[in-house]
């Protein structure tokens, strides 16, 4: 495709400025004629010229077969042309979802040798994302005209959940720095509710902890060691419904809910416990049975990158149903939902049907935009009742919570990003009080 450039309009602008005079001055019309006559011919050849030049250019593109949501990723472009120079300006065609910067690239090639250039995306949509076709402009050797053209690079990745928030988790883990993000320091061992092995009393033993037929038996005080309980099973039961759709900062629900169950699953695995996930209110709702494996975290990252929150209602005593069939063991269920006033209906089933035979535990998830709305000034009777709208909401929701405690079960109201510590926290204290199952 051949454009005008500037050049070109500059001349055009002037010889339409030379024939206002010649229609002034006859005696220039002979002179507008020839000009007129000249650019024609100099347009026409160099827009030949430069067609040739398409084709010239190879593309490759380099970037990771994955990425993580949330973040700002390079994506590198490799040009090279074996038949002549090119120069001119490269737009690439990544996903709509992402943001660039950086774009477009400007490019210089010499025969025979490559360029890589580079730009940024905000990668803000996970599942799988397509970069499709580059587009190039060149200028024409007189640079009359941009020759635009279209280089087939196709290329997809996978984005996941972000994991790098696992990778800090364990930075911080390994060099016992947890509060820095909230998460509660855990008692040290030989606290726990299973028994380990006995050995000699220390100094800052509990009394509690002092076996006293053993230490009658040896003449020493003998203390006994305790862990953590293991071989227990955490089961996701993860709402993919219209409701999570709302946003928290950059990402949405879905996405802080899919970045909190990646971190404590992690957690999790790597006290021994079995990890599984089922998720409801979404066209095809898959289950992934409990596993043990350190991999279980990539077969998560597997189950839930392509999800996306839907346009249905959630029925939480078909998900219930459904979840019980595939869970023989006992598990600690950990339904992740936005809690509303009108659930009752199927919500209360599936908590009576549900906690039969399973530990459960509902996590609901806050809208900031509730709390920003309270706190705003009341300047006028539109926003008195936009206030009163937001208080019989939320005084809904704190029903809603209340029957489910009175219900026996615990409940987790917290904002999105939020999430993943409060999980954790009550993961750690549901383990330890030996209430995990």
């Amino acid at each position: 495709m051949l454009l005008p450039a500037r050049r070109l309009l500059i001349a055009a602008a002037l010889w339409l400025a030379l024939g206002l005079a010649a229609s002034l001055a006859p005696a220039l019309l002979g002179v507008w004629q020839a000009a007129g006559a000249a650019l024609l011919g100099l347009a026409l050849v160099d827009g030949l010229a430069g067609r040739r030049r398409l084709g010239r250019v190879s593309v490759r593109r380099e970037l990771p077969h994955s990425m993580p949501v949330g973040t700002w990723q390079t994506v590198g472009l490799r040009l090279s042309s074996e038949a002549g120079a090119a120069s001119g300006w490269l737009v690439d065609g990544h996903p709509a979802a992402f943001v660039s910067e950086g774009l477009p690239v400007p490019f210089t090639l010499t025969p025979g040798r490559w360029l890589r250039v580079a730009y940024r995306v905000s990668v803000s949509e996970r599942g799988r994302q397509v970069f499709d076709g580059v587009s190039l402009r060149q200028a024409s050797p007189l640079r009359l005209w941009q020759v635009q053209e279209s280089v087939a690079v196709r290329d997809e990745v996978r984005v996941f959940p972000n994991f790098a928030r696992i990778a800090h988790y364990t930075l911080l883990a390994t060099d016992n720095r947890l509060s820095q993000i909230g998460i509660l320091q855990r008692r040290r061992r030989g606290e726990g509710m299973e028994f380990q092995q006995l050995r000699d009393y220390r100094q800052d033993d509990a009394p509690k902890q002092i076996d006293w037929k053993a230490s009658a038996r040896v003449g020493r005080l003998i203390s006994r060691d305790y862990q953590d309980e293991r071989d227990q099973q955490i089961v996701f039961l993860l709402d993919c419904s219209a409701r999570m759709r709302a946003r928290d900062g950059e990402l949405s629900h879905f996405d802080h809910t899919l970045n909190a169950l990646l971190l404590l699953a992690y957690v999790a695995l790597r006290q021994g416990d079995a990890v599984g996930l089922a998720t409801f209110g979404h066209p095809g709702p898959r289950v992934l049975p409990p596993g043990k494996s350190v991999a279980m975290v990539n077969s998560l990252m597997k189950a839930v990158y392509d999800l996306q929150p839907s346009r249905q209602v959630p029925d939480y005593l078909a998900a219930g149903e459904t979840l019980s069939r595939h869970l023989r063991k006992r598990a600690l269920v950990i339904l992740v939902t936005n809690l509303r006033d009108e659930d009752d209906d199927t919500l209360l089933p599936a908590v009576r049907h549900l906690r039969r035979r399973h530990a459960l535990t509902v996590a609901s998830l806050r809208e900031p935009v509730l709390d920003e709305l309270l706190a705003a000034p009341v300047a006028d009777f539109d926003a008195a009742l936009t206030r009163a709208a937001g208080l019989e909401y939320l005084q809904a929701r704190r029903r809603q919570v209340l029957r489910l405690q009175h219900g026996g079960v615990h409940v987790l109201d917290v904002g999105a990003s939020e999430l993943p510590v409060a999980l954790i926290n009550h993961y750690w204290a549901r383990k330890r009080a030996g209430a995990l199952c």
